[in-house]
């Protein structure tokens, strides 16, 4: 028997359980929704990308960006944010002072939505966010990086490091080590644990060479960052 009354029919609705097949509907409707909100947010751009190069987003937390932070604050020179995301990290290193700050990220809705948090914070004009394939951007007047990447790219992202930065440049990778170069300094713990690493200045277009590598302590909640490590100057 039809309702003839919809009120009616919607409380027993709401008072029905969901058989075996609509629970499975509406999990398949909620994977759906998922993929619907990746398909949106994160993947444009992928496709120009070989699948050996393509980085998922993974938001860097806090206290990875003032790790970052803490070993960049003070140097001079242009910074670069190699897959800046939704450019929270360029815009702090706006804040304490690292300009030019630069992001590069091949997804267009992080790019505006990095816009749109430079503007919420005052800094749409002087902070630069721009839609360009990490991989094919040069690097040779950058003076300071950070990179957030898949450990399986690493080792291509070095090549490309030692073959465009110049010599005094310094390389921050969060998360996960450069695979054969050696750190000059190492800050945080578990995934907040962040590299720094110097290109040589004598050996150029050669790996850098080992050196001496503090362990330098984790500042704690609320504190101020930690200090910056003495720049590299070219010769």
């Amino acid at each position: 028997m039809e309702h003839d009354d919809p009120a009616e029919a919607l409380t027993e609705l709401r008072e029905r359980r969901l058989g075996a097949l609509e629970l499975l509907q509406a999990a398949a409707g909620s994977g759906l929704a998922a993929y619907a909100v990746w398909a949106l947010l994160l993947q444009p751009g992928f496709r120009r990308v070989p699948l050996r190069l393509q980085v998922p987003y993974v938001g860097a937390s806090a206290r990875q960006v003032e790790h970052v932070l803490s070993l960049l604050r003070g140097r001079p020179g242009k910074m670069v944010d190699l897959g800046s995301g939704d450019g929270r990290i360029v815009l702090a290193a706006h804040r304490c002072g690292l300009r030019p700050a630069v992001g590069y990220e091949l997804n267009p809705w992080l790019v505006g939505l990095a816009r749109l948090h430079a503007w919420r914070a005052g800094c749409a004009g002087s902070v630069c966010y721009l839609r360009e394939d990490l991989w094919k951007v040069s690097l040779r007047d950058c003076r300071n990086v950070s990179v957030f990447l898949a450990p399986s790219v690493l080792p291509l992202l070095e090549d490309k490091l030692l073959a465009e930065l110049p010599a005094g440049a310094r390389v921050v990778s969060g998360r996960f080590p450069l695979p054969t170069w050696q750190p000059v300094a190492v800050i945080g713990e578990g995934l907040d644990r962040v590299w720094a690493y110097d290109v040589d200045m004598d050996v150029h277009h050669a790996r850098p060479a080992a050196t001496s590598c503090p362990i330098l302590p984790t500042p704690g909640p609320g504190s101020a960052l930690a200090p910056s490590l003495p720049s590299s100057q070219a010769g």
